[in-house]
Parts: C-alpha cells; sequence; structure tokens
C-alpha cells in the first residue's frame, strides 16, 4: 500500500488521486532531503574523527588505514546486523530517527570521551610498536571507540530505504536514496574542508552535525507509516535468496575502494597534498558515484527486469555451480561490470598525463589559489569520475536486485560496505608495496573482469579488456612520475606504503632526496646550512647528552650533531623508505660525524613525543613542510606542550620553520602557539639565504636565559671539530643568529588564532601561500626582520658587559643590512659585475659592524678572482677592507701577495 493511502485512505476521484500523487511525492521528497542531510553529517563526521584520531594514533600508514577500515568496519556492523530487523519492522521511520539520535548523543559523548580514552590507547601503542600490535590498537582501538556512532550510520540508509520502499517504486527507491546520501555526502565533505573546520574547530563542527542528527530524527517521526511486514509481502522471494550476488556486492565494495586508494596515493605526487587536495578528491569519488546512482535510476533500472541479476551472479567466476536451467543473462550487468573495468583501465592510464593536465590548467587561468584548486580537480575528475559513475550505477543495480531477490538492503549494503573495510590493508598495505603502484592499480580491472558471467568469457569484447590490461601491466607507462633533470640519473626508488621516495642526482652529481616526486630540504651539497640546524641549539645548550631530531631527511642535519662529543643522537622518521633512502647521503656527511651515536627509528613524531620516557637535553624539530597534510599538527600548543614535557631541566628546544613555504600570517598563530607553552621563546636565522629562509623558534624547558660564557665554553670544544667551518667563528657569530626576543615575538604573534587540535588553523591557512604565492621568500624575510626586535639582555643572563653588548647589537644591525642588500643582486659569473653591485653595500656593512664575517669573506674572495684581470682594482677593494675590518688577516695577506706576484 503506498504511503498516501495510508495516510488519507483510497481515493474516490481524480482530484483525490492528485493529491494524494503530491503527498506521495512530498514524502518522497523529504525522505531524499534527509538522506542529503545524513549524507552531509556522515562524511564530516568522517573528516572530523579522522583528524581527531590521527592526533593521538600518529600519521603512520597504520593509523591513517586503520582510522579508515575501522570507520567502514563500523558501518558495515550496523548494516548487517540492524538492517535485519528493520527490514521486518513495519514503523522503519522509527528505526531511522533512533539511529540518527545514536549517531549525535555519541557526536557529544566523544566530545569528553576521546582525549581520556586516546590517552590510554596511546599507552597501549607505545613509543616504538610492532607493525602488527599497532594496526591491531589502532584498528580496534578506533573500531571500539566510534562503534555505536558508526553502527548507527550504517543503519540509517537501509532503515529509509524501508520507508521510501513505501512511497515509490521499488526499482528505483534505492538508485534514488543512495544518490541522496552521497549528495549530502560531497557538500559535507566541501563544507567540512572549506567552513566547518577552518571556522568553527573540530569540536564545534561535530557539535553542529549532532545538530542536524538531531533535526533528522526529528522530521523523520513525520514520515512514520504503519506498514506491512515486508517479509511476509515477499513470501516466497526469501526463499530463492541468491547468495552469490552478495559475493558481488562484497567484491565490488572492495574493488572499489581498493581503486580509490591507490589513485589518491598516485595523485599524491602531482597534487600539493593539502587538507583541500584530499577533499576534492573525495568530492569528485562521491559526486561520480551519486550521479551513477542518478542515471541508474532515471534510465538504466528499466532495463533491468528483475531477478536478472541473480542469475547473472549464480553464472559469475565466483560461483562454482551452474546456472539455474534457462535462466537469462543479464545483459545490463554484465554490460556495466565490463565497461567499469575499461574506466578504471583508461583512468589509470590517463594517471600518467595528470601533471601536465594540472599544469596546462594553471597556466591557462593564471596563477591563483582557484586555479591550483581547479587543477586538482581536473586530475581527480581524470581518473576517478567515469569510474565512479559506473560504480553507483553497479552498485545500485546489485542491490536492486539483491531486495528482489529477497535480500535486504541493509545486508546487501553492509556486505558492499565490508568489502570496502578490506581494502584499504589489502591494497595500501599489501599489494602497493609487493607488486608497485601501477600493477596494483591494473589488477583492480582485471579484479571486475574476472567478476563477469561465465557466457561472457566466450565473447571478444571480454578478451580485449583482459588483453588491454595485461598490455598495461606489461607495457604501460610508470606512474612513479619522478622529474630526472637533464643528464641526471635516479639513483634509487622506494615505493612504501606512505609514500614513494626516490633519490635523484644531477648531471653534477649532487644528489636530492624526494618523497612523493617532491624534493625535500637539504642534498648532497648543503652541509653547511643543514649542518648549521643542528649546531646552533646544540651549542646553545651548556652539557648535552643526549638529543632528539624530529625528522630525517637526507640525515646531514642529524648527523651533524654527532660532531659534538658525547652527544646519543635519537632520529625520529615517519616514513620507513627515508631511512633506507638518507644512506645515499652518508658520503655528504661530516668527516668528523659518529654515525655509531645516530640511532634512527621509524615512528610518528608526535606519537613517540607523547609516548616516550626518555628525557632529552635538545629536541630539533624539522622545518616540515606546514601544508602538506598531517605536517600541520607538529605546530601546535599540544605537540610543543608535550616536547616540553619530554625535555630535561634546562634543556634546550629549537623549531624551525620554513619561511619560504610560510606566509607571515600563518607564522604568527605558529609563533603565538609557541609562545604559549615557551613564553620566554626567542627567534634565530639557520642561514643568511634569501631563496630560502629558515628561522627557529628557541627556548629553554622553564625559560632560562642563554649564557654568554656557557656559548664561548662551548665553542672553545666545538674547534676541535672545525666549528669555524659552519661560520660559527666566534660568540658573536653563533648569537648573531638571533633576531628576534620574547617581547617582539610576542607582538608580532598578536591576537593569530593559535594552532591547535581541535582548531587546526596552520593546516586551512599554510596552502594558500603553496597554491598561490602573493611574495617571495626574501620579501617575507625582509618584513619579519623589520618587524621585531632584540637586544642582549632578552636572551643573555649574566649581567650587562656593555661594549660586547654593544658589539653584539651592531652585529645584528649589520646583518639585517646585509639581508636587504641582498634582495636586489643578480647573481652572475663575472666578478666585475658582481663586485659592481655589492661593493659599496658590503662596505657599508662592515662599517657598522666590522666583526660581520659574511660582509668580509666574499669580499676577499672576489678580490682574489679580480686581482689576476684588475690589480689596481683588487688592491683598492684590499685596502678598503683592511680599514674596515683591521683586526682580520686576510685581506692584508692576499694584498702582500698581490705585491710580491707583481714585482
Amino acid at each position: 500500500m503506498a504511503l498516501s493511502e495510508q495516510l488519507l485512505g483510497p481515493s474516490s476521484g481524480a482530484a483525490e488521486a492528485r493529491g494524494l500523487e503530491c503527498g506521495r511525492s512530498r514524502h518522497i521528497a523529504l525522505a531524499c532531503l534527509l538522506m542529503v542531510a545524513s549524507g552531509f553529517a556522515g562524511l564530516a563526521y568522517q573528516i572530523v574523527w579522522t583528524q581527531q584520531s590521527t592526533s593521538w594514533l600518529g600519521h603512520e600508514s597504520a593509523a591513517v588505514l586503520a582510522v579508515v577500515a575501522a570507520f567502514f568496519g563500523g558501518l558495515a556492523l550496523g548494516a548487517l546486523t540492524l538492517g535485519s530487523r528493520i527490514d521486518r519492522s513495519a514503523r522503519p521511520a522509527r528505526w531511522y530517527a533512533g539511529c540518527e539520535v545514536v549517531i549525535g548523543v555519541w557526536s557529544l559523548t566523544l566530545a569528553t570521551l576521546l582525549e581520556p580514552a586516546s590517552s590510554a590507547l596511546l599507552g597501549l601503542i607505545g613509543p616504538q610498536p610492532s607493525a602488527s600490535w599497532h594496526w591491531f590498537v589502532a584498528f580496534f582501538g578506533t573500531a571500539v571507540l566510534l562503534l555505536p556512532a558508526t553502527v548507527a550510520m550504517g543503519a540509517t540508509l537501509p532503515a529509509m530505504e524501508r520507508v521510501f520502499a513505501a512511497t515509490s517504486v521499488r526499482n528505483i527507491s534505492i538508485s534514488a536514496l543512495y544518490a541522496a546520501n552521497t549528495a549530502g555526502a560531497v557538500v559535507g565533505v566541501i563544507a567540512a574542508a572549506f567552513w566547518l573546520v577552518p571556522q568553527l574547530g573540530l569540536a564545534h563542527s561535530a557539535l553542529a552535525c549532532a545538530v542536524l542528527n538531531f533535526a533528522c530524527a526529528a522530521v523523520a517521526l513525520s514520515l512514520q507509516t504503519k506498514g506491512s511486514n515486508r517479509e511476509r509481502e515477499r513470501g516466497i522471494e526469501t526463499a530463492r535468496r541468491p547468495s552469490h550476488i552478495l559475493l558481488l556486492l562484497g567484491a565490488t565494495g572492495l574493488l572499489g575502494i581498493g581503486y580509490e586508494v591507490l589513485v589518491v596515493r598516485a595523485l599524491s605526487q602531482v597534487a600539493e597534498n593539502t587538507v583541500y587536495t584530499f577533499a576534492l578528491l573525495l568530492a569528485v569519488y562521491l559526486i561520480g558515484t551519486a550521479l551513477g546512482a542518478a542515471i541508474y535510476g532515471r534510465w538504466l533500472a528499466r532495463k533491468a527486469p528483475p531477478g536478472d541479476a541473480t542469475s547473472t551472479a549464480a553464472n559469475s567466476v565466483a560461483s562454482s555451480r551452474a546456472a539455474p536451467s534457462g535462466a537469462a543473462t543479464d545483459n545490463l550487468l554484465t554490460a556495466l561490470i565490463q565497461t567499469l573495468a575499461a574506466t578504471c583501465l583508461l583512468g589509470s592510464l590517463l594517471l600518467t598525463g595528470a601533471d601536465d593536465i594540472k599544469n596546462s590548467l594553471i597556466a591557462l587561468l593564471g596563477p591563483s589559489v582557484t586555479a591550483a584548486l581547479a587543477g586538482e580537480v581536473a586530475i581527480a575528475i581524470l581518473a576517478f569520475l567515469l569510474p565512479t559513475i559506473v560504480m553507483g550505477a553497479l552498485f545500485s543495480h546489485l542491490s536492486t536486485s539483491a531486495r528482489d531477490g529477497g535480500i535486504s538492503f541493509g545486508h546487501a549494503i553492509g556486505v558492499n560496505t565490508l568489502g570496502a573495510a578490506i581494502a584499504p590493508l589489502l591494497f595500501g598495505v599489501v599489494l602497493l608495496p609487493m607488486l608497485g603502484l601501477k600493477t596494483a592499480l591494473l589488477l583492480i580491472s582485471a579484479g571486475y573482469l574476472l567478476l563477469a558471467a561465465r557466457q561472457t568469457w566466450s565473447r571478444p569484447v571480454q578478451w580485449a579488456l583482459i588483453a588491454a590490461t595485461a598490455a598495461g601491466i606489461i607495457w604501460g607507462p610508470s606512474l612513479h612520475n619522478t622529474h630526472i633533470p637533464e643528464g641526471g640519473r635516479l639513483v634509487s626508488y622506494f615505493e612504501g606504503v606512505m609514500a614513494s621516495v626516490s633519490v635523484i642526482e644531477d648531471e653534477s652529481g649532487i644528489a636530492t632526496l624526494h618523497i612523493n616526486n617532491r624534493q625535500q630540504e637539504g642534498s648532497s651539497a648543503t652541509l653547511l646550512a643543514d649542518a648549521r640546524q643542528a649546531l646552533l641549539p646544540v651549542l646553545l645548550h651548556p652539557n648535552p647528552k643526549h638529543a632528539l631530531f624530529l625528522g630525517l631527511g637526507t640525515g646531514l642535519t642529524s648527523s651533524s650533531a654527532t660532531l659534538q662529543p658525547n652527544l646519543q643522537v635519537d632520529v625520529v622518521e615517519l616514513v620507513p623508505e627515508v631511512i633506507d633512502a638518507a644512506a645515499h647521503f652518508e658520503s655528504a656527511y661530516s668527516s668528523n660525524a659518529d654515525r655509531s651515536r645516530m640511532h634512527t627509528m621509524s615512528a610518528d613524531a608526535r606519537r613517540f613525543i607523547r609516548t616516550s620516557e626518555q628525557r632529552y637535553d635538545v629536541i630539533v624539530a624539522d622545518n616540515f613542510h606546514p601544508a602538506r597534510s598531517g605536517s600541520a599538527s607538529l605546530y601546535t600548543v599540544e605537540h610543543f606542550e608535550a616536547v616540553r614535557q619530554r625535555l630535561s631541566d634546562g634543556g634546550v628546544f629549537c623549531q624551525w620553520l620554513p619561511l619560504h613555504q610560510l606566509d607571515l600570517d600563518t607564522l604568527r598563530s605558529i609563533v603565538r602557539s609557541f609562545m604559549a607553552v615557551y613564553p620566554h621563546g626567542a627567534a634565530v636565522l639557520a642561514t643568511l639565504s634569501l631563496d630560502t629562509p629558515t628561522v627557529g623558534l628557541i627556548a629553554h624547558r622553564d625559560g632560562e636565559l642563554f649564557s654568554r660564557d656557557e656559548v664561548r665554553t662551548q665553542l672553545s670544544a666545538a674547534r676541535a671539530y672545525n666549528v669555524q667551518g659552519f661560520g660559527l667563528t666566534d660568540d658573536l657569530a653563533l648569537l648573531g643568529n638571533f633576531f628576534a626576543g620574547p617581547q617582539a615575538l610576542q607582538t608580532f604573534a598578536g591576537t593569530a588564532p593559535l594552532n591547535t587540535d581541535d582548531r587546526p588553523i596552520v593546516a586551512y591557512r599554510a596552502p594558500n601561500i603553496t597554491y598561490s604565492p602573493t611574495s617571495t621568500p626574501r620579501e617575507r624575510l625582509l618584513q619579519l626582520l623589520g618587524a621585531v626586535t632584540v637586544s642582549p639582555e632578552e636572551i643573555l643572563s649574566g649581567g650587562q658587559h656593555s661594549d660586547w653588548d654593544r658589539r653584539l647589537a651592531a652585529y645584528w644591525s649589520a646583518r639585517n643590512r646585509f639581508i636587504a642588500a641582498g634582495r636586489a643582486v643578480r647573481p652572475t659569473s663575472d666578478v666585475r659585475d658582481m663586485l659592481a653591485q655589492v661593493r659599496d653595500p658590503l662596505l657599508e656593512v662592515l662599517h657598522l659592524s666590522p666583526d660581520f664575517r659574511p660582509a668580509y669573506d666574499p669580499l676577499v674572495r672576489m678580490a682574489a678572482a679580480l686581482a689576476g684581470v684588475d690589480g689596481a682594482a683588487a688592491r683598492s677593494l684590499l685596502s678598503e677592507l683592511q680599514q674596515a675590518q683591521p683586526d682580520r688577516p686576510e685581506a692584508a695577506r692576499l694584498l702582500s701577495e698581490i705585491d710580491s706576484q707583481a714585482q
């Protein structure tokens, strides 16, 4: 009986019939609207809970994939355990309303439960768990924590389908609801990434979704009907339940999510991998499945007589039994499976051109955030749109056919989601490292072809697709996307669970480390700059015995810390393959580095910091790219506080920041977050580079000032390993790297929003400058230096030393002037041209501070180069240098050599 008849009684005339039809249509529209709202909340929850979970589980592959698997596992459990009860119920709307209430209530419960539960799970995992134990705790811990909500989520769609089935033609009800639910999920993904979380934070976003759940529950009760028991209505249909169609539903769920996991990995080598990247990729995937379901409901369902899928499922290769005699082959199902195999194959092969397509679109639209995001949407459409349209249609067809065969929709969607829950582990952890990205991805197409009906294997189309897939595996282009410069070579390539890691050497022999096709900081030729990031904080500690480095990279920084005698160095690196790749850079380490005192561990930095019981004298955090997914969590108040707990008394923490990858507004949030934990912190420069400026936030554990005498003692001992070669010649050269004191940093940060686990400001702001830089790194550096100040008494203990303090202040002024002078310099190999650009500015710097050697040494080198072509000009320059820095011997020595040669 139709819902309108149940509510108003049988019609007796045309007008009444039209009114009943309008009422029925309104109820159908309302049901679809509820599915949109439910889909919105469900995907918003997934984004919120995934981010909340990784903040305590870490960002290792086990954590990230386990959260996804646990989420799908809960949905499957809900659909399987509650679906049949809902299907037998005469009041399914009450079931739907109850599920929405449970989701909302559990969301509110998690607000208080998450912190103590996550701490307990962290304790279970430990700092360095085995892979199996990490997976076990990550999956089951997350599954149990989210279970009440995910189980209820898994039952909402079957419950609304039961309501909807009484109001609509049965063969379009599933596709309409599925399309509406998925469309709501698309809106939820976009809203969560671009508005909800950035504006409200994670907890308040979950609260907003809970309010939406309660609203859905209230509205759903207006759809309450007194329907008859559907199992009784089906009668004999339940006796011929087609078990093999469940295999198709499970397999398609497994392959569909497997395709998503692998394509996201492939596109991570092309896209920027920000929070917006993954939101857009997921949105395109969901849009495709929603379109497919809508297309099926609008056009394809008419071509599928009820029951055909049953006979086809029984004839699939998954079956070991023959089809029932006289059963007709379901041509639509066969066409959908073959089309899906073909579109997955096409999408996989088109990935090789994704980078060119993205760059071409950005070039066409011009550099902007909109253009960059459009480029990422374009490559997502390239890989996802056609396959997911067919996936949506195929799922709708299988679910509708399963229902017609006596299988409840809850059971059907539960089996499909169970396959999806297995996919991240099977494809992301097992097959990807074992087979490589291209082969694992093309096996998805092969997997779909294996699902085709037995009769299909005698047709040319099936064998043509098999041949095309095999050809793609054997001869298809690689999906590595590594850019090797002309004359260069690929030294090594590692395909890991989390990322692809390569070492590339250019024609001059300089090796660089690349993660997901992006060059990381440092190379085999950057020892001086990389070593300073270790030596500056180490030398500012009076007697370091144990140091921790968060991030390995090439290993040049952490290995340089072993130059300090008797210092034990621990290094934590997230990506295991980076540890293997770093071995290629060992020949570039300082000759005095002692690698026997360097212990490298593969672990998430945040999780390690929170679970380790070891105390460290010095902790140095790498300059993580703030826009990359997951990196922003290493700049939060909570993480900075956890680092403080790992420091020994008097310990020093230094957080390096890549100013070439940061806009100043985002920097302000990081600075304010740091100062919230270390209110006496200061800022230093790693080098004087204008193109890749790196700044460090540095502080003692309990706010102690740095000691001038201890610095001098440290430098005196460090001369044994030639610390002068790293530009740290004396106490002025070391302390001259400070450029901001506590007061200046507090003023600079102002009222910028704190970057916290709940309000991940950096994750959502930092991508802007990555997508569309509005200023150059040197401009940001000069603006930063102009906005802050530092004085000796802010950073140094031991009373005032008037003359030395004036020299230090002059050194800082000279450094700022030196950096400003470099902004307009054009690099050239012509020494005369270069000298014409820098002579007067550098001499001016030396007059500000005769101690500022970075201005003195380049002029000496240029004078030496000039001596062979213009002796008079070289003598003039050296004479000025002698006057500016009479205590330095280099100019006088070179001048004497030139005079001797002239005689």
